[in-house]
């Protein structure tokens, strides 16, 4: 799949091929060098008619596929997920659901505090405020007691942010991390991810405050030592307050953690590279996200993350496989090895670089969920690929579907355009709904709305319920809300987790009723209230929301 329309492609749908390849040409020459965040944001409308989201591909389902059912064990269900990413084996009891932003925030702040060899974090961005402060403290001080001590060694300090996102405004991302840089410049490594979807003309025109819905780095990962926290949530204060997200930690996992520490690492090679100065730099021999050439650089930054993922998963491969064993994939037996009773599956999507692991992988499951079986899906935007929507349409499982009522959107309020964001999405919601009726599907496809005064809503993931089982075998949490942007602009992860134990399936069942406790049922009648009326030109500009927002 192409990579998002951008403003070269739009000059190519309107002029000839020889008058838009000179147009583009000139255009690079221009403004290669050139560093303007002021413009116009007339641009925001150029990619309006981006592509449509592909039928899902064929995918054979063989016997113990995620549908069948029977007495054979989660092995058997899901093992063709090693097929397509690394499986890694840990005990169930080594993973912990945590529930509230504050819990978030206070291990996080607790293992920094701890951590003896290494501090990976990756967000959006970092916010500015006092609780991000003290997040910025509790680094500082890890720094200068490992410099302190001079028995162990140093202690590495690593973040990954947007660039966009990370620069925006005087006071911003990189402000509140240069002190660090400038103070421990051996020991820390600040890097910021541009696109390569923002360039030239677009990214001379399209403000600030609307450049980074051209594509970010989106990938949540707070990793210390060997114990790593999976989240959708930034690390901004009202992810730490009044935010609902979701977080898991799984505790004493050295090789997830070496996964993630090693796939942030990747991400940042390719990235730009914040100096004590506040100048950014690329490593020696990278190619410039926006400056270099789009196609190279995409090679390039594809051909480093995913030594990431090919070294890992071949080495699961070898170790799940015993060697007096010709069976592919994961070995039934390998479940119960030492209290390993749960696999962790990586999953990446990163679409504007040819990587589109997450997409596949979700696609899958989505196809095989057979009847009787139920899928919780949550998702702060509610905004399913067409190809996700045609799978959830036609398939045998029940679906409850959660999203943010508008009050609880993160939009809601906002000035400008961005206002308009939360009513797009009721639309868009109520489309999906008139389709479900319109399939006679209403017994099967539930969709509900998520409600709590003085919170916004921002979890999203999926929980997996076989036939004839009251508590999840499998859950999928992290950065993708299987939207738009998350399939073809930004860069995501997320993990895949298939457990057989039982203290941890009820743990997820917890999570997923404790989210679903504040919702209502979605019905006819909903969008008939008052502050459900979608005004004619918020409908108009749907189209460009479901590709941005």
């Amino acid at each position: 799949m192409a990579a998002p329309m951008s403003w070269r492609r739009l000059v190519y749908s309107v002029y000839p091929p020889a008058i838009a390849g000179v147009f583009t040409r000139i255009s690079d020459r221009i403004f290669r060098a050139r560093d303007r965040r002021g413009g116009s944001s007339v641009l925001l409308l150029a990619p309006l008619l981006a592509e449509a989201d592909p039928a899902p591909r064929r995918v054979s389902r063989p016997a113990g596929s995620a549908g069948a059912q029977g007495t054979e064990g989660l092995c058997g269900h899901f093992r063709w997920m090693a097929e397509h990413v690394p499986a890694f084996r840990v005990p169930g009891t080594h993973i912990h659901i945590l529930t509230s932003p504050d819990q978030f925030y206070q291990t996080m702040k607790a293992r920094i505090k701890t951590a003896k060899r290494r501090v990976v974090m990756a967000s959006l961005y970092l916010g500015t405020g006092q609780l991000e402060q003290e997040l910025v403290d509790c680094m500082e001080d890890a720094l200068q007691r490992s410099q302190d001590n001079s028995d162990s060694p140093d202690l590495k300090v690593s973040v990954l942010l947007d660039y966009t996102r990370g620069s925006r405004g005087q006071i911003n991302s990189r402000t509140m991390l240069l002190p660090l840089l400038q103070r421990f410049t051996s020991q820390m490594r600040v890097s910021l991810y541009h696109t390569p979807d923002l360039r030239g003309l677009l990214r001379l025109l399209v403000p600030q405050r609307f450049n980074e819905t051209i594509g970010v780095q989106h990938i949540k990962v707070y990793l210390f030592d060997d114990s790593i926290i999976i989240s959708g949530a930034n690390l901004s204060d009202s992810y730490f307050t009044n935010r609902q997200d979701r977080y898991v930690l799984l505790e004493n996992c050295g090789e997830v953690a070496d996964f993630f520490a090693d796939l942030v690492e990747a991400v940042g090679d390719v990235s730009l590279q914040l100096q004590p100065d506040d100048s950014v730099t690329m490593l020696e021999g990278m190619v410039h996200p926006y400056k270099g050439n789009r196609q190279d650089f995409s090679t390039a930054a594809r051909k480093r993350i995913m030594e990431v993922v090919n070294t890992a998963q071949m080495r699961q491969q070898l170790t799940n496989r015993p060697e007096d064993s010709e069976d592919e994939g994961l070995s039934d037996g390998g479940l119960s090895d030492g209290g390993e009773d749960t696999w962790v599956f990586p999953l990446v999507q990163m679409k504007p670089l040819g990587i589109q692991v997450d997409e596949q992988v979700t696609q899958r499951l989505l196809k095989d969920a057979g009847p009787n079986s139920t899928v919780f899906l949550t998702s702060g935007y509610f905004n399913l690929t067409r190809a996700y929507m045609r799978l959830v349409l036609g398939a045998g499982a029940g679906y409850h579907i959660l999203t943010a009522s508008p009050e609880v959107n993160g939009f809601f309020g906002a000035k400008g355009v961005a206002g308009a964001i939360p009513a797009a999405y009721v639309h868009i919601a109520r489309q999906f709904y008139n389709q479900v009726c319109s399939l006679g599907q209403q017994e099967r496809i539930h969709l509900h709305e998520y409600h709590r005064p003085e919170w916004t809503f921002h979890a999203k993931g999926l929980w997996y319920y076989l036939q004839g089982k009251d508590r999840p075998c499998l859950t999928l949490i992290g950065s993708p809300n299987f939207g738009y942007r998350s399939v073809h602009r930004d860069l995501e992860a997320q993990i895949a987790i298939v457990t057989e134990n039982k203290a941890l399936q009820s743990q997820l069942q917890e999570e997923q009723e404790r989210l679903y406790q504040r919702s209502t049922e979605v019905s006819s009648s909903t969008f008939e209230q008052p502050d459900r009326h979608v005004k004619l030109w918020v409908k108009l500009v749907t189209p460009l929301i479901k590709n941005f927002f």
